[in-house]
């Protein structure tokens, strides 16, 4: 039976953010609220809770899923020739709603699904995602949507996707928009954007200017 905590009141946050650390570490499934919309979320380390996130959206190994991280910080462990241009766009635009595609540590023990060796990395602009990130590292997070259906901006639309396939439900109220985040690929030369959301390519080239854009 999934559980549900508002995290608008002291009490159930405190208690909530408790109960989703311990599922989270337990290999089971969370969904928690973002910058962007509510996202479904696993341990990024155990295959099986990745494999069960896949499953509970209907949605294939061709559709790897994104990693978000508490701080700038832990990229040093996740990532690799993460260029000087890369930082750049880290520094301006972390945490919010920009995702970066980069070569991820060989080392790595995880399955995220078909990645090339990539790995889609995001830092959110959200207290109560960053807080469940510092306390157990590295997610696996996806919007928590059925694949083909309208990404939830409350906890109301996401249950009703995925009702029991989640041990915890963190609801923070509405999010503060429905507008997914740009994906720029750095592990070009030229950093690459690949799907234009909260962020236009005019504001990332601010800090990008050779900026190129996918067609």
């Amino acid at each position: 039976m999934a559980r549900r905590y508002d995290t608008n009141d002291a009490t159930d946050r405190v208690t909530g953010l408790r109960e989703a650390a311990s599922a989270v570490r337990r290999g089971e499934l969370v969904v928690l609220p973002t910058d962007t919309v509510y996202g479904i979320g696993a341990d990024a380390f155990s295959k099986e809770a990745v494999g069960d996130l896949l499953q509970a959206k209907g949605r294939g190994r061709n559709m790897p899923t994104p990693v978000l991280i508490g701080s700038p910080n832990t990229l040093h462990g996740l990532v690799t020739d993460f260029s000087e241009l890369a930082w750049e766009l880290v520094d301006a635009f972390w945490p919010g709603a920009l995702t970066l595609v980069a070569k991820h540590q060989p080392s790595l023990q995880w399955d995220l699904g078909d990645t090339r060796g990539t790995v889609a990395v995001r830092m959110p602009l959200h207290p109560v995602a960053i807080e469940l990130l510092t306390e157990v590292g590295p997610m696996a997070v996806s919007s928590a949507n059925l694949t083909g259906h309208p990404a939830p901006e409350d906890c109301d639309a996401a249950q009703g996707m995925l009702g029991d396939s989640v041990s915890v439900y963190l609801d923070g109220g509405p999010t503060p928009g429905n507008v997914p985040s740009s994906i720029v690929d750095v592990t070009r030369e030229v950093p690459l954007l690949l799907r234009a959301g909260a962020l236009s390519a005019d504001e990332l080239r601010k800090v990008v200017p050779d900026l190129e854009v996918a067609n």
